[in-house]
């Protein structure tokens, strides 16, 4: 099985991962319409980038300047847009009339790599998802502002961000500890925050039950991938992933066997037996040819080690 790219020319772009429920699916747009390529682990994704790769707007509309953007650039936009973007989201502060229910998070990437976030009660936990949070709980529920309100006092009193930068992330995912230990720090950081109650926490947010969610399973960390044989399928080895794709340019080729997916990420098992990871955000404003087999050529960099593999891979 091959997960569908479109192809070069019909003028769709990635938009790059979505999860709306436990299986990743690719986003593709032009101009207002909207597809998607429900992902499978297990099955083959490549494409080759053709030509410059260009703004994807903001907000659903198309760059009015269709500015050419920096290859390396995780948004995608071009400055005027990326602020559009910007301004109209939740994290702005710009909404303290939304009427909608939020919900307070805990959310784990790795040991000692934890965070508190806020996210729309309709959305479930695809928020959590996007973000590649390993394992998680609800805190609480209620107004955006008392929402907001309980993340700044959880941030300033626990002494947790609200923000992890995705090469942590990464890091982290490759050594993950077993599911009880993740378990127990989740409920650990839970019970400090709900000790706070009455000490700065809001009393128009409802605070819920400890539950500690693990998407280890959902995003198929930890599977072995598999290896055609004359008998059929046979697991390799696992290996955490060592290699990144840095950047996309015209002609570079990115395939292998899809193995995991959490957050924005991809991870494709390559020739030679090694994994590499595609931030989907990279790959977004580039026109994607459909390519087969398993390579990569493009520019890519160690995961942790800081150093950059130069030239094409």
């Amino acid at each position: 099985m091959t997960c569908a790219v479109r192809e070069s020319g019909g003028g769709w772009w990635c938009s790059g991962v979505r999860w709306p429920g436990e299986v990743p699916e690719l986003g593709w747009s032009r101009g207002g319409r909207r597809r998607v390529s429900v992902l499978a682990y297990g099955a083959d994704l490549g494409f080759r980038a053709v030509g410059e790769r260009h703004c994807v707007g903001a907000r659903g509309n198309v760059c009015p300047l269709g500015a050419v953007v920096p290859g390396r650039s995780t948004g995608g936009r071009c400055a005027e847009c990326a602020r559009l973007d910007r301004a109209h989201s939740v994290a702005a502060d710009t909404m303290a009339d939304d009427p909608r229910t939020y919900r307070v998070y805990l959310a784990w990437f790795g040991p000692g790599l934890v965070k508190v976030g806020i996210t729309g009660e309709e959305r479930g936990a695809a928020r959590l998802r996007e973000q590649g949070a390993v394992a998680f709980s609800w805190l609480g529920r209620g107004p955006l502002m008392a929402a907001r309100r309980t993340e700044e006092v959880l941030r300033a009193a626990l002494g947790v961000p609200d923000r992890i930068p995705y090469a942590r992330k990464r890091v982290e995912r490759g050594h993950l500890p077993g599911a009880d230990e993740r378990a127990a720090e989740v409920a650990e950081l839970y019970a400090r925050a709900a000790a706070l109650e009455g000490r700065g926490w809001p009393e128009s947010l409802e605070r819920l039950p400890l539950e500690v969610v693990d998407q280890v399973g959902i995003f198929g960390l930890g599977r072995a991938p598999e290896a055609e044989a004359e008998s059929g399928p046979v697991p390799l080895p696992v290996s955490a992933p060592v290699r990144a794709v840095r950047e996309l340019v015209d002609g570079g080729v990115v395939a292998g066997r899809l193995v995991a997916a959490a957050g924005p990420d991809l991870h494709l098992a390559v020739t030679g037996g090694g994994v590499v990871v595609l931030d989907t955000r990279l790959i977004t404003g580039w026109d994607l040819a459909a390519e087969s087999g398993s390579d990569v050529r493009v520019p890519l960099i160690d995961i942790g080690g800081g150093g950059v593999q130069g030239g094409l891979f």
